[in-house]
């Protein structure tokens, strides 16, 4: 496994039209890898290419993707970087191995972490009807979605809970006991978009619905509770749309920002 890291040059035309549609942007990333072809599906419970956008300001937009073989990122700094000063010493991108991460993984170790993620959930609006997904549009549910107790368990991790006084609420509860998961968690939510974009459809190019997919961007602190399955957890993603940049957790030393992956 490979963790590479890209800085996007948001002043290039290319750049602008791949931020701007995350099927553009996955079908670039999965370009990095020559024997991986378009018509190839992920198969179940391996390691798969996973890939997330970091906005850190609006000219600062960092490219991470995790991925079973390294990849060549050369068509993304000709399209999307500095061509000019890349070289052989610094081809425009930052590859480096996996492995030393994933295999220090212990019981009771904590991490820094953050995940961009589609936090969902199945409704039926009417008696009889088929339950529809919806996506999750509140911090608190958002927050509710990851800290699923059943979920946590299959991912491998639990997140920290605050000291008592460092709490604002008593238990994590706002005063009509309904609950507070930010002043109880070590979790915050620190971004939501939603994405729509239309979809084609088969071979015949007809073209689907409008897409609309929200994606929420979690930053907090974890406790390894696993090691070999938050391992599958780094590998093969959380949740669904992990074809639109979702999915991808990455963890970093607490003594850094969370945003700096290890």
């Amino acid at each position: 496994m490979f963790l590479s890291r890209f800085r996007v040059n948001t002043a290039r035309p290319g750049a602008r039209r791949l931020l701007s549609s995350p099927q553009a942007m996955h079908a670039a990333v999965m370009s990095s890898f020559p024997h991986i072809l378009p018509s190839d599906s992920p198969q179940p419970d391996a390691p798969r290419v996973l890939w997330r956008l970091d906005q850190r300001a609006r000219a600062e937009v960092l490219l991470y993707v995790v991925s079973p073989d390294r990849p060549d990122l050369t068509h993304l700094v000709e399209q999307a970087g500095w061509p000019a000063v890349a070289d052989a010493d610094n081809p425009g991108w930052q590859t480096r191995p996996y492995a030393p991460l994933l295999d220090r993984l212990t019981v009771g170790d904590r991490w820094a972490f953050r995940l961009t993620a589609n936090p969902v959930h199945t409704i039926r609006r009417k008696e009889g009807e088929p339950r529809k997904l919806t996506a999750h549009l509140t911090p608190v549910h958002q927050m509710g979605w990851l800290l699923d107790e059943k979920r946590l368990k299959r991912l491998g991790f639990r997140v920290c809970e605050k000291p008592a006084d460092r709490r604002l609420l008593p238990e994590g509860t706002t005063h009509h006991k309904r609950p507070h998961f930010g002043d109880r968690y070590e979790l915050a939510v620190q971004d939501t978009r939603s994405l729509s974009f239309d979809k084609s459809r088969g071979s015949g190019g007809r073209w689907d619905k409008p897409v609309t997919v929200v994606i929420v961007t979690f930053e907090g602190r974890l406790e390894v509770t696993d090691p070999e399955a938050l391992r599958r957890t780094l590998t093969q993603g959380i949740g669904r749309a992990r074809a639109y940049g979702c999915g991808l957790l990455t963890l970093a030393p607490l003594d850094q920002p969370t945003h700096r992956t290890s």
